[in-house]
């Protein structure tokens, strides 16, 4: 089932559809430490799949996880629009609700909460959580890029920008991310249609550095300075962040869905702006551009538009002191909603009145990546408040996407796969505004199916057909509660930032009860008339009549999904050199089309085809399965003093040794720290042999392909019900993990199992057409390589040098690799996965000993494999050492080429790599990563103004650790970046370390001691930990305090010591990867394909360092 997207880019919000089968740049924030940019490479050791899903997700959200290549999906879900303000509420003061609305939460969450109004207007919800030392706060602004003037589009989504760069109480433009970077914290923001979320996170455990923290942010909405110079410097990141776009599908795409939209409704704008619109066109207009910001910001940025979340572990009374000394000087300009001025007076959609046709048209798109897929939209317009309101509380798009995304026996899905004209299809809703939604089906289609797009369609309307006349049973409602009921009762704490985040967003959309509920449940009505009103779990629905109002709200949604109603987009390369239209913004080209009268016929009147409701649900655990054998000990709701958290983890035990040669190696915990009836089971077969080549590394993705279509039909069930499974071939063997409610998982695990290792005509293709199929879709996803974006090229050959060939191939030798594989050939390696090895597992959640012991004995006659000698053992992965300096002091610089010639982007990384492995040298590398962090980003993205992308952090390989600074820009060559990253750190040890007090210092420390020491909030998580202490073969269950006390005993001196051996030594390792674009004001000579020698080098001669890495090693 498909999902919509937030794809997060630092400060501008896409809503996209889910099923687009293609890799997004990854969410980039300004702060590496909300940054997916760097972490630690584990490779064979890495976080199984299983477990990236954390044990408290959302069921919605599980089953929008439809297509492999797929990025970032929100967590958020539905929001709904409600007055959020009560009438016996006393306005002059600020008045708790909590004694007149009970706010519902997840019983599991034992965190106390307020919801109230500050005098002006401003609605707020504290949570307080003393057993935390985070913190986190959330600012919503109910305007967004759809009150942009039309005369300067792209305005919201810069007023955004220009708020971080200094207030009034506090004039530095930095000074708000320095603050945040000496208290373990970061900040960011992004601006959607129609709103504009702000949001940080930090150590929360000191009051005054705390509540200081509050008055800084707050400033930013009442004494923004908006000054000359900063407008015009800002106006470089709006630009370099709009030409890191311009060759990314999501955003294209969306620009395309919004010229179908009528163009005199607010959606049609260009969001994001650019140099030409808020420079040029202000120019050429006679508009001045900061007066219009101020304008902006006064129009609407009003207290009584606004939404506060605080997540801390202060007390109540003391969190509301400190946001009423932080935000109670928020002006009030009494203004309504921005939306109140069209919603519902300008029709979304209207014939002759849009940039591009909308109903009866298709729009065919000639992608960046190599995509094939079909989507049909349905725009659903309300006609009042009141009908979008119900829409939200009933979230009937949520049941009907359960049905057509549905993936198993009888499904849509299963229909076209059988035709072979399919790979994954997805349904979801797709824009979200006051006054209109879309709902798409989008399938991604095979090279067969792009032919029969009239035939897919069709039986998407066969579906939708059966759904108006064939009665949907009431299990199909009784179980999307059941399984929405299960995660809303073991829902526990996440990340803090995507917390507050959630509530402001809600608070937006909810009335004050359902703050917290109204995005994580379904059936929020009890009545017609009546909210729901226990935070209790619910097994069942609490009267049919509850039922039926879903089933009526169903019904009507469906009613509107026509043919008439309907639109169709298709990407394909197919369509380049054919197209003959030109999209302003992002130069998509496209053509548009009216679809055939006779394809309309046959929609209207499909042929019945062999689609069914899906079967009932057998893996949906019973209230007996749910049991937990023991229960967390009660402890009271108070902060833990420094000694208890210092306190080791038990770790896991040993409960099977069948010595080196023998079979398995088996760890084991019982759980009774989490309190939830879930449990994980990794199972890792040792063996040299699988990952030996780039073939045989294919021939694993293959494998791992064929395999997960193969099964998904079985499988999809279990998924929704909160079983999870993976299986990978990796460097060192091939590994299954599985997870979620422990009552069914043994034997789900025992299925899966059998299917993986014994039943291979199960998992693998049946003839060469299918192979071809599952070839094709591996191709396009190893091409899809060629257009990431620079930067991402940049930090991949990093990657490659730092890895032994046998552990990372690289692109191009998979590549060539895949073209020669056969089907026999990935039979006959397919007979090898599971035939020999050495075992090493995992068990640990809510199952005792014996149960353990039984489910190893059960997979291991499942697998019934041939033990290995201790000699064959694959070996571990090792870091790669780097040049080093040297007495010239000159760096190892790779220059390579940017693969796409359409990127205009130039991009420079800069690696310094620690070799060293003591705890020590482990945290001192993150302390110099916390010092720099900020004054980087503010010299070269906010002063120096080089790009958009400005980050740095740490990553690791192995023991190894590599401080990275990274940048990606439009505006200068690579050569230049190189040089002013280069001058930065010459600078660090003068003005960034000699400076350091020793309260600066102990501000760092206890930064990155907090987060260390900060309790688990998730099962998953100490099992990813567990894991990864087993597979690297260390077994220091006790990492995270041990570092603690290295970084305890840290001063000026070692920070010193640390960074002259680091960078400016002799003996420094340092890497310098520069991507060189071909065109553009960025571009540079075109680098050599090889160095011939010496330090600069070129793409063709990565390999020989790499075996000299490899060589030094040996």
């Amino acid at each position: 089932m498909g999902a919509s997207f937030k794809i997060i880019c630092c400060c501008f919000i896409l809503v996209v559809s889910s099923a687009l089968a293609f890799s997004p740049s990854s969410a980039l924030n300004t702060n590496i430490r909300s940054s997916p940019l760097f972490a630690t490479v584990n490779d064979d050791e890495s976080v199984p799949a299983a477990l990236t899903a954390n044990d408290g997700i959302d069921s919605r959200v599980r089953r929008h996880l439809v297509l492999s290549l797929l990025a970032t999906v929100s967590a958020s879900a539905v929001p709904f629009a409600a007055d959020a303000t009560t009438s016996n509420v006393d306005s002059t003061s600020p008045t708790s609700t909590a004694e007149l609305i009970k706010l519902l939460k997840p019983p599991l969450d034992q965190r106390e909460y307020d919801t109230y109004e500050l005098p002006n207007g401003l609605k707020v919800l504290l949570c307080s959580d003393p057993t935390s030392t985070s913190a986190a706060v959330g600012m919503n602004v109910h305007v967004g890029a759809c009150s942009d003037p039309v005369e300067v589009p792209g305005l919201a989504h810069f007023c955004e920008h220009m708020l971080f760069l200094g207030t009034e109480k506090y004039p530095e433009e930095d000074s708000f991310a320095k603050f945040l970077s000496a208290n373990g914290g970061y900040n960011n923001a992004f601006t959607d249609s129609e709103k504009t979320v702000y949001f940080f996170e930090m150590d929360g455990s000191i009051d005054k550095r705390f509540s200081e923290a509050l008055l800084r942010f707050g400033s930013f909405f009442s004494g923004p300075l908006f000054t000359e110079s900063a407008t015009g410097r800002e106006l470089n990141a709006i630009d370099s962040e709009n030409a890191k776009n311009l060759q990314n599908d999501i955003f294209r795409l969306y620009e395309l869905e919004k010229d179908r939209v009528n163009s005199d409704h607010p959606f049609s704008k260009f969001f994001t702006g650019n140099k030409k619109t808020l420079l040029e066109g202000t120019k050429r207009q006679g508009i001045n551009l900061r007066n219009e910001l101020v304008k902006f910001y006064e129009k609407y940025y009003s207290s009584n538009q606004m939404s506060l979340a605080v997540v801390a572990p202060q007390s109540l009374p003391q969190l509301r002191q400190y946001v009423s000394d932080a935000f109670g000087d928020i002006p009030n300009r009494q203004i309504n909603a921005p939306e109140d001025k069209w919603a519902f007076n300008i029709q979304p959609y209207m014939t002759g009145k849009s940039k591009i046709p909308a109903e009866k048209t298709i729009v065919e798109i000639v992608p960046i990546q190599d995509l094939r897929q079909v989507t049909i939209t349905w725009p659903i317009v309300f006609s009042s408040k009141e009908e979008r309101e119900l829409y939200r509380l009933n979230k009937p798009d949520y049941f009907v996407a359960s049905l057509l995304g549905h993936e198993g026996a009888g499904s849509l899905l299963s229909y076209l796969k059988e035709k072979r004209w399919a790979n994954a299809l997805g349904a979801s809703d797709n824009a979200d505004l006051s006054d209109f939604v879309t709902f798409e089906v989008t399938v991604e289609l095979t090279s067969k199916g792009l032919s029969m797009i009239d035939d897919v369609c069709e039986a998407i309307f066969s579906y939708i057909q059966m759904m108006k006349t064939t009665p949907i049973p009431d299990y199909v409602f009784d179980e999307n509660l059941q399984l929405d009921e299960l995660e809303w009762r073991f829902t526990t704490k996440g990340q803090p930032s995507n917390y507050v985040q959630s509530l402001v967003t809600a608070m937006d959309k909810f009335p004050p009860s359902l703050y917290i509920a109204g995005p994580r449940r379904l059936a929020l009505l009890e009545t017609p008339t009546k909210l729901i009103s226990s935070d209790q779990p619910r097994t069942s629905f609490k009267s049919n009549e509850q039922r039926q109002i879903l089933k009526a709200a169903s019904a009507d949604f469906i009613d509107r999904l026509t043919v008439d109603n309907s639109f169709l987009t298709v990407f394909s390369k197919s369509f380049e050199g054919q197209t003959t239209q030109t999209e302003e913004w992002y130069g998509t080209a496209y053509n548009v089309k009216p679809i055939s009268m006779s394809a309309l016929m046959r929609w209207k009147n499909p042929s019945q085809f062999p689609l069914f409701y899906p079967r009932k649900n057998i893996f949906i655990p019973s209230e007996k399965g749910l049991k937990v054998n023991k229960k967390p000990k009660k402890v009271d709701q108070k902060a833990l003093t420094f000694e208890e958290k210092i306190k080791p983890i038990p770790p896991p035990t040993i409960i099977r040794d069948d010595g080196d040669e023998g079979r398995w190696t088996v760890h084991f915990k019982e759980d009774d720290r989490f309190g939830k009836p879930k449990a994980f089971l990794i199972f890792q077969l040792l063996n040299d042999k699988l990952y030996s080549s780039p073939t045989k590394a294919v021939l694993g993705m293959l494998y791992q392909q064929s395999a997960g279509d193969k099964m998904n039909e079985e499988t999809y069930d279990a998924r929704l019900a909160g079983l999870t499974y993976d299986s990978q071939v990796l460097p060192r063997g091939v590994r299954m993990t599985f997870g979620g409610y422990n009552c069914k998982l043994g034997s789900f695990a025992e299925k899966v199992s059998s299917k993986l290792a014994r039943d291979l005509d199960d998992s693998l293709p049946k003839d060469e057409e299918e192979f071809e199929r599952y070839k094709d879709n591996l191709m396009r996803s190893l091409s899809a390589f060629n257009v990431k974006e620079p930067y991402g090229h940049a930090m991949y050959y990093s990657s490659l040098i730092m890895q032994p060939r046998n552990f990372l191939y690289s692109n191009q030798q998979l590549v060539e690799a895949l073209k020669e594989t056969s089907l026999p050939q990935l039979v006959s390696y397919a007979k090898t996965l599971w035939a020999s090895g050495k075992g090493e597992a995992l068990l640990q959640g809510n199952i005792n000993k014996k149960e353990a012991l039984d489910i190893v004995s059960s997979i291991d006659k499942t697998l019934a494999f041939n033990t290995i000698t201790a000699e064959q053992y694959p070996k571990r992965l090792k870091a790669l050492p780097l040049p080093t300096r040297g007495s010239d002091q000159a760096v190892t610089r790779l220059s390579i080429s940017e693969p796409n010639s359409s990127n205009k982007n130039a991009a420079s990384q800069i690696s310094l790599q620690c070799l060293k492995a003591s705890e020590k040298d482990h945290v001192l590398i993150e302390v110099i990563s916390a010092i720099i962090e900020e004054p980087f980003f503010n010299e070269l993205r906010t002063k120096q103004q080089l790009g958009y992308i400005v980050s740095s952090g740490v990553r690791g390989v192995d023991q190894s650790r590599f401080l990275t600074t990274i940048v990606q820009s439009n505006v200068a060559p690579a050569e230049k970046l190189t040089l002013s990253m280069m001058k930065f750190l010459d600078s660090v040890r003068d003005k960034l370390i000699l400076p350091l007090t020793s309260v600066d210092i102990e501000l760092y420390v206890k930064g990155l001691v907090d987060k260390r020491l900060e309790p688990d909030k998730q099962l998953a998580v100490e099992v990813t930990r567990n894991w990864s202490e087993i597979a690297y073969g260390r077994f220091q269950f006790d990492r995270l305090q041990a570092e603690t006390a290295a970084l305890l005993d840290i001063n000026k001196d070692d920070i010193l010591e640390f960074w002259d051996e680091l960078y400016n030594s002799e003996t420094s390792r340092i890497l310098v990867t520069e991507i060189v674009p071909r065109t553009g004001q960025a571009s540079s000579t075109e680098p050599a394909l090889s160095g011939n020698g010496g330090k600069l080098l070129g793409i063709n001669d990565i390999d020989l360092l790499r075996a000299a890495g490899e060589s030094s090693l040996a």
